[in-house]
């Protein structure tokens, strides 16, 4: 039996309401996990187009060609997953029933989510665009939930398509209250509709309908469950997927350790809520943190078991499970994963005009090692360090953050307890500095804005390019600093923040650290008799 579908090898989101948030930002996070995704920023410029044009759909996945749609006449600048109206939008897939995929269908789900991006000033006409395309032109990805926020509001939208040859999608979009957060990971999140909330709540008017058409629910309207109607739980979707979910919320809301039997996969247990109201507000290192834990402080934490290695390494490489002796196990998937494309945390403030106010915060490789750095949504151009192009998964580049930090984890993996220090150092360090400047920032920003918001959008752009080169350019000093320090297995002493080197110039004499008693232990245990001293 595998327990584990390929669902649980994609993304987490995090979604903070503007009154949840220490200065009234909303906030989303995404966490691109693909063993094939390179990090890179997309960008599409502002453009207006003659009516009748066509554009060409190709499926963000594969970039297997779908079919064409009519373009719009005008679309909107797209700075990675946010667009110049601070409208920001990311998902995590979650399948679903596998005979619901419209393989006819033109519309995927990342097209669907850069599309929107192009076309929509807020997060509820970007839902409209969304679910008028897949019933226009059909939709070919499994069940997936999305996150669409804008800076006054945030939704979560889930959709499934309906089979081969049918278009449209069962669909339901809840707005998440301002005052608290929500999450989701490759698991339908949705439970009881409130079909009744039309202010907060939007759905295919044939949602509950299909589910009994298709023997999926034979109930009352009202007592139907989105998620157990096109996403039955199973043992990887408690697991791998809820547990993400229950990680996040349980930092801000005590009571959630309740659901610790439900997320170690009691299939008959209560459900999470949908959101929860934190017990405390959160900022956007909050929320960037929260996209690097690996269940630190619960009893699924990755590093108190023999997998984690002598240098509590909170990682597990692939596959998700694996037999011994005829029983099956698994290995934990945490918010924060190597395979990580890209990270970001899109920061919507309405209180700045949408030249200024959106801050696409933006990292690669594995969220736990990035650095999260400030890009304008109305910037002009991307950084070269995340330029499409600028490498790809099969050629490395000195100039590539993806390749670069990638580098400096490879490393990380094989010495974590010790080189993870001096990488939260260097994090910190950068993190911190855009935090301290940021007021400066907008506030010159606003400045030329009054005058002319092209010398702002120009200001920010070469703000967001400048900062994320150079972190890209410091993160390479680390690499370079990690190597020296930790080559061979040892440690090179270090002194008024040099190595250190004898008397006479050489380099002094390394630490030898070994491993850990906990870990000696096991050597003994497996081989002492062997290497035991006579």
């Amino acid at each position: 039996m595998i327990i584990f579908s390929a669902k649980v090898d994609a993304c987490t989101g995090l979604l903070v309401g503007k009154k949840a948030s220490v200065d009234g930002s909303v906030m989303i996070s995404y966490a691109a996990d693909s063993h094939n995704l390179y990090g890179e920023m997309y960008r599409w410029p502002a453009a207006k187009y003659p009516k009748g044009t066509m554009m060409h759909v190709k499926e963000w996945d594969s970039g297997r060609p779908l079919g064409e749609i009519p373009q719009a006449e005008e679309t909107y600048s797209v700075v990675g997953n946010m667009n110049e109206y601070q409208v920001a939008i990311t998902e995590s897939t979650w399948g679903g029933r596998p005979e619901l995929v419209d393989t006819t269908g033109i519309m995927d789900y990342g097209s669907l989510i850069y599309i929107a991006l192009q076309r929509s000033k807020s997060a509820c006409q970007a839902i409209k665009i969304m679910t008028d395309l897949v019933a226009e032109y059909g939709y070919c990805s499994g069940g997936e939930t999305f996150s669409i926020a804008d800076k006054n509001e945030v939704w979560i939208m889930e959709m499934i398509g309906k089979g081969p040859g049918n278009k449209g999608a069962l669909w339901v979009a809840i707005r998440i209250p301002d005052d608290c957060i929500s999450a989701h990971a490759n698991q339908a999140r949705v439970q009881q509709i409130p079909f009744n909330d039309k202010d907060n709540c939007m759905y295919s008017p044939d949602v509950v309908s299909f589910a009994k058409e298709k023997g999926y629910y034979s109930g009352t309207d009202k007592n139907f469950t989105y998620a157990k109607a096109y996403c039955p739980y199973d043992f990887g979707g408690l697991r791998a997927c809820e547990a993400r979910v229950w990680s996040f919320f349980r930092k801000y809301d005590a009571s959630m350790n309740k659901y610790e039997k439900f997320i170690r996969g009691d299939l008959n247990g209560e459900p999470m809520p949908l959101y929860i109201k934190p017990n405390r507000k959160l900022s956007v290192q909050d929320v960037q943190n929260g996209m690097r834990d690996h269940f630190e402080g619960t009893s699924l934490d990755m590093t108190q078991d023999a997998g984690a290695g002598p240098y509590k390494v909170p990682y597990r490489w692939r596959p998700m499970h694996f037999n011994v002796d005829g029983k099956e196990y698994v290995n934990e998937r945490a918010i924060a994963t190597q395979q990580t494309g890209f990270v970001i945390v899109p920061q919507m403030r309405n209180w700045l005009p949408d030249e200024i106010g959106g801050i696409l915060w933006f990292g690669v490789d594995d969220a736990d090692m990035a650095v999260f750095t400030p890009v304008y949504s109305s910037s002009l151009a991307i950084p070269e360090c995340y330029r499409v192009g600028n490498g790809d998964m099969y050629n490395f580049s000195w100039t590539s953050a993806f390749w670069i930090h990638n580098w400096v984890a490879n490393m990380a993996y094989g010495k974590y307890s010790f080189m993870i220090k001096d990488i939260r150092r260097v994090q910190q360090e950068l993190e911190n500095g855009y935090k301290n400047i940021l007021p400066a920032i907008d506030k010159t920003a606003k400045d030329l804005y009054d005058k002319d918001p092209a010398e702002a959008r120009k200001f920010l752009t070469w703000f967001s390019v400048s900062t994320a080169d150079n972190a890209t350019a410091r993160w390479k000093q680390l690499g370079e600093y990690l190597l020296v320090k930790y080559i061979d297995g040892n440690v090179k002493k270090e002194e008024n923040g040099q190595f250190k080197r004898n008397p006479y110039g050489l380099p002094a004499s390394p630490d030898f650290p070994g491993y850990d008693e906990e870990f000696y232990r096991q050597i003994v245990k497996s081989a002492g008799e062997n290497l035991e001293v006579k």
